[in-house]
C-alpha cells in the first residue's frame, strides 16, 4: 500500500507562489500517474494537474494552464505543484492522488486508499 504526503502549503498574497510535495511511502510510486485535486469549502473536489508515470505528458484544467507545471522528482517518487501568478480563487486544500494505471483527471480515477491527506493553500486578496 503506498502512503501520499503533501506538503508546501500556507497563506500567500494574490500574485504569489508555492512548490506543493507530494512524497511516496511504501511503495514506490514511480510507476504510477499522479494528479493533484483541489476542494474549496462547500465545493467538490477538482481535478488541477496530473502526470503520467515517465513525466512525459501533463494535463491542466483550464483554470489553472499557464500558471501551474506539475512535475516529478528525479526518482519519480515524488511530484510537485509549482504554482505560480496565484489568485484568491486558488484557496483550496490540495490533495495528491495516485493511479496504477491511467492518468487522473477526475475524482472517479482514485481508489479511496490512493489519496494523501491534503495541504491548504490560502491565497489573500
Amino acid at each position: 500500500q503506498v502512503q501520499l504526503v503533501e506538503s508546501g502549503g500556507g497563506l500567500v498574497q494574490a500574485g504569489g507562489s508555492l512548490r506543493l510535495s507530494c512524497a511516496a511511502s511504501g511503495r514506490t510510486i514511480s510507476s504510477y500517474a499522479m494528479g493533484w485535486f483541489r476542494q474549496a469549502p462547500g465545493k467538490e473536489r477538482d481535478f488541477v494537474a496530473a502526470i503520467n508515470h515517465s513525466g512525459g505528458l501533463t494535463y491542466y484544467a483550464d483554470s489553472v494552464k499557464g500558471r501551474f507545471t506539475i512535475s516529478r522528482g528525479v526518482a519519480k517518487n515524488t511530484v510537485y505543484l509549482q504554482m505560480n501568478s496565484l489568485k484568491p480563487e486558488d484557496t483550496a486544500v490540495y490533495y495528491c492522488a495516485a493511479n496504477p494505471i491511467i492518468i487522473p483527471r477526475n475524482v472517479r480515477d482514485v481508489e479511496d486508499d490512493y489519496w494523501g491527506q491534503g495541504t491548504q493553500v490560502t491565497v489573500s486578496s
